[in-house]
């Protein structure tokens, strides 16, 4: 992370502070010297401040501190490092906007960037830590949300023409609170058009490269997230998740990301509306590089809302509460015919992670369950011809202009005649009979172990809806996708590498509302695989 260019201006105001140990008679001396004109001020306010910021490590004995904090930091660094005053969230953000631009060119992961809306928030957020002023668990630290969750003033398209034009006028529950814990919103990132694909393509931004090979997809509908992470253009995000789309990104990109449960983190503020026949089958959630990170976001978007009907005031479990649940714990390693065939590299992960897991005294054992047959193909019905269906109308008379996946998503997913409110009260009850059977099989055993796709990352344009063909969604991503019809969490951490060098993930799934222990799992997993490892973007 590069150091801001100095100014004489800064120097003299350090000069005429009369004590050059004291930041905060410094600072404010040179709002007094340049305040006068308050756009003035705006302009030159986050190169100074950074200046003095970087003039206190000098005469402090830190300024070399300041190299502990890179673009890969963990949330927990950034934010010590803020609060210590060893790192400025002026810096941060201008080196994270200089990595945006260096990168973002070849990784296509940002599809709106509001850099000046950032080094106003980065001044705001310098400021408070002057002021001596509380801060929230995420001060300082730069972030990005998927381009379908409502930013007040942003573009928000859902990677689709015909939402181009569409600017809320409000943040999404989980954007404020963001906003509340001392996040710097970045900008938001690419999906395909109107989520439904697994590769994050649309015609506005065009395609969202891997950072581990340019020629591959970050996967979708979280791509932009997936990439942006990895590359360290951000230091964790917000996606959302009906098949996969949080767990696959980060399974493609080498990171860690969270399905909830439904309700867990409130879906107000996100295309599609999560309310009526599909309020289970998509959620939000956070995606970061470590676990650790996640847990860090996750519970500061968690929590009940007014606007969500599966929202519920369900408390996030502390840390001696989840030591304390894990203790004794059964993990099932999944065995299933109904779910696909994963590459060897891919079972060799899983195996390594129960081995893991084992060695840190969990009962590991191979768990089969019965019936994801039959959750798959109502996953299905909910995903392609109920959400078809709904889109249907608002693609009328456009059907032309939609992108190459979208279309054949159409083509197969359709139905060819008008759904019945029987067929689809039938789905539903469907759904919640296998929900408790599923529920029944995992009584003694809250915890399963699993491949997160059959496969790593495919080539820009593999991925497909036909099925028995290479790379098909509806084949390769079921061992993500049937969680959504049920509503369980997931988590992804990285844990191995292809031949070809491609990250490969691990998937931890629990039982709904047991997201901590899900998390406390993956935690296991990943201190025992040693550090992050960064993809050779650079």
């Amino acid at each position: 992370m590069a150091l801001l260019p100095r100014t004489n201006a800064g120097l003299i105001v350090w000069a005429e502070s009369g004590s050059v140990n004291d930041f905060d008679a410094c600072f404010w001396r040179w709002r007094e010297l340049f305040v006068a004109d308050a756009s003035v001020a705006d302009t030159l306010s986050c190169t100074i401040c950074s200046e003095l910021w970087m003039m206190e490590r000098v005469c402090n004995g830190t300024s070399d501190k300041f190299m502990n904090v890179s673009n890969y930091s963990t949330i927990a660094e950034v934010t010590a490092h803020v609060r210590a005053r060893k790192v400025s969230p002026v810096e941060l953000v201008e080196a994270t906007l200089a990595r945006i631009e260096k990168l973002d060119p070849k990784l296509g992961a940002f599809m709106h960037l509001d850099a000046g809306g950032a080094r106003n928030q980065a001044l705001a957020a310098e400021e408070a830590v002057t002021r001596g002023e509380a801060l929230g668990p995420l001060h300082g630290v730069p972030v990005t949300v998927k381009c379908n969750l409502d930013v007040a003033g942003w573009r928000c398209p859902a990677g689709s023409p015909l939402r181009a034009d569409y600017v809320p006028t409000e943040d999404a529950p989980l954007v404020a609170r963001l906003r509340a814990a001392g996040a710097i919103l970045l900008g938001n990132t690419n999906t395909p058009e109107f989520l439904m694909a697994w590769e994050s393509d649309n015609p506005i931004r065009g395609g969202t490269s891997n950072p581990w090979n340019l020629a591959h997809s970050a996967g979708g509908s979280s791509g932009g997230e997936g990439a942006a992470i990895s590359s360290g253009c951000s230091f964790g995000g917000v996606g959302s998740d009906g098949g996969g789309s949080i767990r696959v990104p980060a399974h493609f990109c080498g990171i860690c990301g969270l399905k909830p449960t439904p309700g867990r983190v409130p879906s107000t503020g996100h295309y599609p509306a999560g309310a009526g026949a599909l309020s289970w089958l998509g959620v939000v959630g956070p995606m970061a590089r470590t676990i650790a990170d996640v847990r860090a976001m996750f519970e500061v978007i968690a929590g009940p809302d007014a606007g969500d009907a599966l929202s519920a005031p369900v408390p996030v479990m502390d840390s001696a509460r989840v030591s304390e649940r894990l203790k004794g714990i059964r993990i099932g390693l999944l065995e299933t015919d109904a779910l696909g065939k994963a590459t060897a590299e891919t079972e060799a992960a899983v195996r390594r992670a129960a081995k893991i897991l084992e060695g840190a005294g969990f009962t590991v054992e191979p768990f089969r369950l019965t019936g994801l047959d039959r959750v798959i193909e109502c996953w299905w019905f909910f995903f392609g011809p109920v959400v078809a269906h709904l889109l249907a109308g608002e693609v009328k008379g456009h059907e032309a202009t939609l992108s190459p996946i979208f279309q054949e998503y159409f083509s197969v997913a359709l139905p060819k005649k008008p759904l019945s409110a029987d067929a689809i009260l039938a789905a539903r009850t469907d759904r919640d009979d296998l929900r408790a059977e599923i529920l029944r099989q995992m009584r003694d055993v809250p915890i399963l172990l699993s491949p997160v796709s059959t496969e790593p990352a495919f080539r820009h344009g593999g991925g497909n809806y036909q099925l028995g063909a290479p790379h098909c969604y509806r084949d390769t991503m079921r061992f993500s996708q049937w969680t959504n019809l049920t509503g369980f969490p997931g988590a992804t951490v990285p844990l191995g590498m292809s031949p070809e060098g491609l990250p490969i993930g691990v998937q931890v799934i629990g039982r709904p509302h047991e997201e901590e222990l899900v998390l406390g799992v993956a935690e296991k997993i990943e201190a025992a695989r040693g550090s992050w490892v960064a993809p050779p973007i650079d």
